[in-house]
Formats: structure tokens, C-alpha cells, sequence
């Protein structure tokens, strides 16, 4: 069995980043949270991947940015 690696790019004041830490909590998912507020690298590693909204999650099975709580499913299932 393949553990799941979900890891959450947020920032501070983030309404979305808290709403998806949140559900992951909620279903008892345990993940690894990246503050780029805190991480400045990671911000300029998630821009350079082409991203430019947060929350960003990236998970074995799926990687998306904002809330989606259709995407969220899939990681808890």
C-alpha cells in the first residue's frame, strides 16, 4: 500500500487555505503544510511551476489549486 504524501501550499489569511486544511482535518487525513509566508522559496517554486493561486494541493493521485471539495474527496477516499 502506497502512503498518501498530500502536502497543502498556503499563506496567512487564506480563506480557501483554511477551509482545506479543515476538510483534510475533519476526515482525519494528516498532510504537510507549506506557509509561503514563511517559506519565500516555496512561493517562487510554485510560480515557476506555473501556479498563482493558493491553497495549492498536491497529493499522489491529484494536484489542484483553491478549495475543491470534489478533489478533496478523491484524496480521503
Amino acid at each position: 500500500m502506497i502512503k498518501k504524501q498530500i502536502t497543502v501550499f498556503s499563506r496567512n489569511n487564506c480563506m480557501q487555505c483554511k477551509m482545506v486544511k479543515r476538510f483534510l482535518i475533519d476526515h482525519g487525513v494528516s498532510f504537510n503544510e507549506i506557509n509561503i509566508d514563511e517559506e519565500p522559496s516555496a512561493r517562487e517554486a510554485l510560480i515557476n511551476e506555473g501556479y498563482m493561486s493558493l491553497p495549492v494541493v498536491k497529493s499522489n493521485e491529484v494536484t489542484f489549486t483553491g478549495f475543491r471539495p470534489d478533489e478533496l474527496r478523491k484524496i480521503v477516499a
